[in-house]
């Protein structure tokens, strides 16, 4: 094997790897908010909204179109999860967690903190070690500044 087919087989089976934990991650985390009786897509909306945001904004995290975010603020305000509020220019609603929202968002966090295999299976020390790596994998500054794509699913969702 030469040292390119060698570096090649290396990012392979790196990339193999973490598309692996991603996938493991993703499923533990909608099988933990199932229990919560959420769907992943308001899951991940609830965990999201940390402050008040305009629509745009969550929808550019969660990689899906702004209408289909439209859809995720109706399902959360029919929950009492969600509320709209004026932003600085009132043109532009804010989604803000409500009070129960905030309890959900708490629920969901605690839920995933136990079930986190991150947690489960390493160290703190080995975590400690992880999250720079990560951090430096995630940095699109790292790659002349070319933007890593993201993908946003053809139908919108998330």
């Amino acid at each position: 094997m030469t040292a390119q087919e060698a570096r090649l087989a290396e990012a392979g089976r790196l990339a193999g790897m973490l598309v692996e934990v991603a996938e493991q991650a993703k499923a533990e985390f909608a099988d933990t908010v199932a229990e919560l009786g959420l769907p992943v897509s308001l899951a991940r909306a609830i965990v999201l909204l940390t402050t008040p945001a305009p629509m745009r904004d969550l929808a550019e995290h969660l990689a899906c179109d702004r209408s289909y975010v439209t859809n995720l603020a109706d399902q959360l305000e029919q929950r009492g999860l969600l509320t709209r509020v004026p932003g600085q220019d009132r043109r532009v609603k804010l989604l803000a967690l409500t009070d129960a929202g905030m309890a959900v968002r708490n629920e969901i966090f605690e839920a995933v903190a136990e079930r986190n295999m991150i947690l489960r299976r390493l160290t703190d020390a080995e975590r400690r070690s992880l999250a720079p790596l990560l951090e430096r994998l995630l940095d699109d500054s790292a790659d002349s500044g070319r933007p890593t794509p993201r993908t946003t699913h053809r139908d919108g969702t998330c």
